[in-house]
């Protein structure tokens, strides 16, 4: 395919005016971003585009084959269990589509790996409103996230985890996940079905498991939305032979008491250490029975690695292999400020999105790409929906290094919360999707 067959205002003009694109012009324009021969002026258009316009199954799966071909495809099949020499080491992998508060990686990962299995985990820094792993573990003193292909095989075989930066593994998705996080592009159900598959795709595990979020913290809002992502996002893992299922949960409200990075460290630890919010223990021990599933692992319990103190023995082996000190404590912002009841009655609905946006403001996402995010930063919820109130109760705390964000976030944080009448109650498991 020559350079003069394709030229970006052309392949722009076709996706914003409602045409399909061609397997070889998206092939074209992801190359030539990664390369840096299509500018991210016109990329970002592109973007934009497909947002408003949309991509069929075919397109998406091209876009996540283009991206998927970018970089270096990981291979795990043969890997051994460094306890049992010889034994076969099931790998799964696991994807959260991105929520407020959610920290189940950090839970999950440890958990699957006490329970014999082994979890290649790449992942990403935040984006728009919703909290990165990589940004909440390297909160924590010296942990790195930069591990060569050789470094996560031995950390499989050894601690059965290893959570990565993505690196050479698609390094289009990782230009372009930079670029949507501040172009409002990151809403689009083809960009984050295709950016999800070529990430998990490439990382090598056996079988995949998705958390595909609904509600207003997620980054697809709806639940039919949301259906239709999982139901991509499962097809093309088969289509690429790995077994994939996916769970919708529910992400209107925040997952936890914490949002924000070290905030969430500590609270994974806290369930880590058998305690923690209810939602954030349930949710990882579903994901962790369908992951333990896929893996043909029958005869361990989830629960019992939190129980007897395994799952937190993994997380500790994990992070002090990639250079991370927990003796060391865990940054919060100098600064804080707070919420209190003006009435008494019980905590109502809290919107996940404007909490995720107070998160934000007050420092722990990013408004450039490569920004440096607040490790400090966040929001602590001291009543969760349907918990009661008294009047003149703390409801949340603020934490940031910069007292003049104080103002914006609280702002944000206005109307995000009710006190009143029991609201509603809302499953956090939506629906499980299979091929």
């Amino acid at each position: 395919m020559s350079n003069f067959d394709f030229d970006a205002p052309t392949i722009i003009r076709t996706k914003r005016d409602g045409g399909r694109l061609s397997d070889a012009a998206i092939d074209w324009i992801v190359q030539g971003y990664t390369d840096g021969q299509v500018a991210p002026e016109q990329m970002s258009a592109l973007l934009m585009a497909i947002v408003l316009r949309g991509m069929d199954r075919g397109e998406i799966a091209r876009w996540t084959e283009a991206m998927l071909n970018s970089g270096d495809v990981l291979d795990f099949r043969d890997l051994r269990s460094g306890a049992e020499p010889g034994k076969p080491l099931p790998t799964v992998g696991k994807h959260s589509t991105g929520g407020v508060g959610d920290k189940t990686t950090l839970v999950l990962v440890p958990v699957i790996a006490a329970c014999g299995a082994a979890v290649p985990k790449s992942s990403g820094r935040g984006l728009g409103h919703t909290g990165g792993t990589l940004d909440k573990l390297e909160s924590i003193a010296g942990f790195t996230a930069e591990l060569s292909d050789q470094r996560v095989r031995e950390q499989l075989c050894d601690i059965g985890a290893a959570i990565f930066a993505a690196g050479r593994l698609a390094p289009a998705d990782k230009k372009l996940y930079a670029l949507r996080d501040i172009t409002g592009t990151t809403e689009s159900l083809p960009l984050v079905a295709s950016s999800v598959m070529s990430k998990k795709l490439a990382e090598g595990a056996g079988a995949l498991v998705l958390d595909v979020k609904v509600g207003s913290g997620a980054l697809v809002k709806t639940e039919a939305e949301s259906r239709e992502l999982a139901q991509t996002m499962v097809e093309v893992g088969e289509a690429h032979g790995v077994p994939t299922r996916a769970l919708l949960t529910d992400m209107s409200c925040p997952l936890g008491a914490t949002v924000g990075n070290a905030l969430e460290v500590q609270e994974s630890l806290d369930v880590l250490a058998g305690g923690g919010p209810p939602d954030v223990v349930e949710l990882a021990l579903r994901l962790a029975a369908e992951m333990l599933e896929l893996a043909g692992i029958d005869d361990r319990d989830p629960a019992q690695t939190l129980r007897d103190g395994t799952a937190m023995d993994r997380f500790r082996r994990l992070v002090a292999a990639q250079g991370g000190d927990l003796s060391q404590p865990l940054p919060i912002g100098r600064c804080s400020d707070t919420v209190v009841a003006g009435r008494s009655g019980t905590m109502g609905n809290i919107d996940a999105l404007q909490v995720g946006l107070t998160a934000w403001r007050l420092g722990a996402g990013r408004s450039a790409p490569g920004a440096r995010v607040q490790h400090g930063a966040g929001v602590r919820i001291h009543r969760r929906p349907g918990e009661p109130v008294v009047a003149g109760d703390v409801l949340f705390t603020l934490y940031t290094d910069t007292p003049e964000r104080l103002g914006a976030a609280l702002g944000e944080l206005d109307g995000a919360w009710t006190v009143g009448d029991p609201p509603e109650p809302r499953p956090l498991i939506i629906d499980r999707i299979t091929s």
